[in-house]
């Protein structure tokens, strides 16, 4: 038996549709691209692994995080601006504050300071100790000059370290002193040191252990013997002294090494 029309009609409709899922038809010419998965005729589809990215229509940037505050000793950094002119002070209103002194000329004539005084005879020029005072030779070869310098021929050589002399003059770095034999002449300041030391003159002489003639002798002392001074009061006749080991008191006026009546005391 002949099937109808009408199923013949129904059997083609299906197989169309079938043959339409299974090759989609192609766009006519002119109406763009074929939609995603449709190749023209004779293009060979690539794996997905090889395919381009698709094209990135805009760009996302981020911000870097934020590092971490250093604080020093649990407070934050300064933050430093720079100066703004609105925060300046406006200038001082000449009433409450009273002008500066003017800036001299640098060539201005200066003003000259008075000439100084004629210089006391009682102090020295140099030091601003007093006049005359008494030192002691600093070592065991001196010399003693004609003048205050280098230049000057020497007149004497002593060899007695601790020898006191009495400084009359200062003139730069040199001394005009007077030696225990009446010699004057110009020492060298480096040669002279501050000690207080005294020298046995005009023979010889008791040394006790008081002050006065009554005490019991301690040591004889011959002339020319040198120590040092421990005490003399001011005024007094009698001075505490040291030598060869021995300490004792000698009369003021058997030594020569201080002023009369000067009040010594050892340092």
């Amino acid at each position: 038996m002949k099937p109808s029309s009408r199923a013949v009609a129904l059997i083609a409709a299906a197989l169309g549709l079938l043959l339409m899922r299974a090759v989609p038809p192609a766009r006519a010419a002119g109406g763009g691209a074929s939609p995603e998965g449709a190749l023209p005729q004779g293009t060979l589809r690539l794996p997905p692994a090889h395919r381009p990215p698709p094209p990135r229509t805009h760009v996302t940037v981020r911000a870097a995080p934020r590092a971490p505050e250093r604080r020093l000793a649990g407070r934050p950094l300064p933050v430093l601006h720079p100066p703004h002119p609105a925060l300046r002070a406006p200038p001082p209103h000449p009433a409450a504050h009273p002008a500066p002194h003017p800036t001299p000329h640098p060539l201005a004539p200066r003003p000259v300071a008075p000439p100084p005084g004629p210089p006391r005879p009682d102090v020295g020029t140099v030091t601003g100790l007093p006049l005359p005072r008494f030192a002691a030779v600093r070592a065991s070869q001196v010399y003693l000059r004609a003048g205050p310098g280098f230049r000057y021929p020497i007149a004497w050589v002593y060899h007695r370290a601790g020898m006191p002399v009495e400084i009359l003059r200062e003139f730069n770095v040199w001394r005009l002193v007077r030696t225990p034999d009446g010699t004057e002449g110009w020492m060298h300041e480096a040669t002279l040191n501050g000690k207080r030391d005294f020298i046995v003159t005009g023979g010889r002489h008791t040394l006790r252990d008081g002050p006065g003639p009554d005490d019991r002798p301690v040591a004889i002392l011959e002339a020319g013997v040198v120590g040092p001074i421990l005490r003399c009061d001011a005024g007094a006749a009698w001075c505490r002294v040291a030598a060869g080991g021995y300490r004792g008191w000698l009369p003021r006026a058997d030594f020569w090494g201080s002023l009369p009546g000067e009040a010594v005391r050892r340092r």
